[in-house]
């Protein structure tokens, strides 16, 4: 990858450096002895941190048909999950406790939220999943449970007690529409307060319930199965793989029984398919593809349309930034957005302008630095269709 020798030490400085949203240690220190290890609870991780907005704005957001969410309960024994969209008259029929709201990819909402998400750029975007907040009354959660992701856990409003526990009795309670651990067996435990954070890696059981009223912010990152990604692989290789010819038997024989597949067609076949291959750069184009791909809800607003012209002067005088939706990533010396890869060569200027919106996800106003007629043009088009805003 085609970055400045500056930027790399930079990079290796920044790393090296304690970070006060990780208790003072380093990014690498983090990744060595924490990440996918154990837990770490952060004690003042983002000081004075009380949230992004108050449970009433929440609720809206679960009202609004593009945004996804959960309401989960827990009534006469009983766990009940239901999806939103909600209604106003659904949250005034809730009961004083023991349930949550849920709001997924707040960070596609508000800019505050992807803010917040860019504190934790050293981990790479392409592992970020979202920004998922809940509140909570009194009691409210949802349940003994374990992960198959890493997540940070960042107090906002009011406290939350958080139990763990490294049991292997993974056991689950029939029946539930969430999958919450039969028996859970606390092992420590901790109460966090406003700006208090838990990182805890995947799979470690787990049990946060409301002390009040509260709001939890969680960091979740993407982890993928085996299985999900060989089938969205597979789905690639057929959209960029083109096969010639047909099956044919000039030299068929007759068989014992006519419901038998034969060897000679099994050998046919495999010879047909044999040619199949991909490399490292299949492999690459496929995740940029694959990890920047938008969620099937996500739809992109209709911007103000603005001859190029005027959108390379505005751009100069204010700076771009990518829509809240969008996910621009970078492998090797290719760029993907949302999904597709820019099919486009770039001189090292034009390049390192890009890999800066892409890790910033924001260009500030260039001032009297020119833009080329290229780099012009892929703007103000993804500017068209949404991706970029003012």
């Amino acid at each position: 990858m085609r970055y400045h020798t500056n930027m790399k030490k930079n990079q290796q400085i920044a790393q090296s450096q304690p970070l006060a949203l990780l208790g003072d240690i380093s990014p690498e220190t983090f990744l060595k002895e924490y990440w996918h290890k154990k837990p770490l609870l952060i004690r003042g991780a983002i000081p004075a941190f009380e949230g992004l907005l108050t449970p009433n704005e929440l609720a809206g957001l679960a009202c609004e048909d593009d945004v996804q969410s959960r309401i989960v309960s827990f009534d006469k024994n009983q766990w009940q999950c239901e999806q939103g969209p909600f209604s106003e008259k659904r949250f005034a029929k809730l009961p004083v406790r023991d349930w949550t709201l849920l709001v997924q990819s707040v960070n596609h909402h508000m800019q505050e939220a992807t803010d917040l998400l860019q504190q934790f750029n050293f981990i790479p975007q392409a592992r970020l999943d979202d920004l998922m907040v809940s509140y909570a009354p009194d009691g409210g959660g949802v349940g003994p449970h374990f992960d198959s992701y890493d997540v940070f856990l960042l107090q906002g409003l009011g406290q939350r007690l958080w139990r763990i526990s490294d049991q292997s009795d993974l056991s689950l309670v029939e029946g539930a529409p969430l999958r919450i651990l039969k028996n859970f067996d606390t092992k420590q435990e901790w109460l966090l307060s406003a700006g208090d954070m838990l990182y805890l890696p995947p799979h470690l059981a787990h049990w946060g319930i409301a002390v009040g009223d509260c709001m939890t912010y969680s960091i979740g990152f993407r982890a993928p199965s085996a299985q999900e990604l060989a089938s969205e692989f597979l789905n690639y290789l057929q959209e960029h793989r083109t096969f010639e010819g047909r099956y044919v038997d000039p030299d068929l024989k007759m068989q014992d029984h006519s419901a038998e597949i034969g060897a000679d067609m099994v050998k046919k076949v495999g010879d047909m398919i044999a040619p199949l291959r991909w490399n490292d750069g299949d492999i690459a184009q496929f995740l940029g593809e694959y990890l920047s791909e938008p969620k099937s809800h996500v739809v992109f607003d209709s911007p103000n349309i603005m001859d190029e012209a005027s959108f390379v002067q505005k751009v100069v005088k204010k700076g771009i930034k990518l829509d809240l939706k969008s996910q621009l990533l970078c492998s090797a010396n290719s760029f993907y957005l949302n999904g597709e890869k820019v099919e486009e060569d770039f001189a090292e200027d034009e390049f390192a302008l890009l890999l800066k919106l892409a890790d910033c996800r924001q260009l500030e106003a260039l001032g009297s630095h020119n833009i080329s007629l290229k780099i012009q043009k892929l703007l103000h088009s993804w500017y068209l269709v949404g991706y970029l805003v003012f």
